[in-house]
């Protein structure tokens, strides 16, 4: 099939976790058609799908590869970064996308409803990048663009665990941005906000006008306007971009 992606991102390679379905696979499409060569990270059990997604990609007319482990075990993680880069000959751009929800009120949460969050959301975050971060130190270039949410900006009901993860993961890109920028990486966070999904297809048609309601621009957004956000970050057009915060939210925390 011939290549009719732009050519952005040529010669790049880029790991994008939690990428088999949904926002991380927006994500990963957007990068392919900038040119980019796609490494699809997701827990094992998703393989089916993350073989489905990689034959997506290879019809956009780039390489790809289904890297399987889960991100908040560091031998996975190393084992995910050593495939990307003997399998596709680099890495260059690390999207940490890969969170989990087990929402509850305070006072009913859990010891796991926390730890399985924080887990995944940051402690998956941190493994990704520190083994990234070792071979992007090493070529002095690289990307990373952490998927926060607007919850790590203002809190949400019901989700402690999550806005923590997501507060957290905002202060993690700080201050990798810091420690990496004198070897010229950049280290950006997206801040979605209601963006269409299988779970807010799910929802009442009153609870979507609520949530609609809560967003100055009166509707959800769509996966592919995160997508784009991430690809602006990783490409050349925001080398002097980094420590930054971009919700992606449709005005909700302006």
């Amino acid at each position: 099939m011939s290549d009719d992606r732009e050519q952005t991102l040529a010669g790049r390679v880029a790991l994008v976790t939690g990428a088999r379905r949904g926002l991380g696979l927006a994500i990963a499409r957007r990068l392919a058609r900038g040119g980019a060569d796609i490494a699809i990270n997701d827990i094992a059990a998703g393989r089916e799908e993350g073989e489905a997604a990689v034959a997506e990609i290879a019809a956009l007319g780039g390489r790809a590869i289904f890297a399987a482990g889960d991100v908040a075990n560091s031998e996975d993680v190393e084992a995910v970064v050593k495939a990307t880069i003997e399998q596709l000959g680099g890495l260059d751009i690390l999207v940490n996308n890969a969170g989990v929800t087990r929402d509850s009120l305070l006072l009913r949460m859990s010891d796991d409803q926390w730890r399985a969050v924080l887990d995944v959301n940051l402690t998956g975050a941190f493994l990704c990048t520190r083994a990234a971060a070792r071979h992007l130190v090493k070529q002095r270039r690289g990307k990373i663009v952490n998927i926060a949410s607007v919850v790590g900006l203002m809190g949400n009901a019901g989700q402690v665990n999550y806005a923590a993860s997501k507060a957290g993961l905002i202060g993690l890109t700080k201050a990798v941005a810091r420690e990496l920028a004198a070897r010229n990486i950049q280290v950006n966070a997206i801040a979605p906000g209601f963006i269409i999904s299988a779970m807010t297809d799910a929802l009442p048609e009153a609870a979507r006008e609520r949530l609609q309601a809560m967003i100055p621009l009166g509707r959800l957004g769509q996966p592919e306007e995160v997508a784009e956000a991430v690809y602006f970050l990783c490409s050349p057009a925001a080398d002097y971009v980094t420590g930054h915060v971009l919700p992606v939210d449709g005005g909700m925390v302006m």
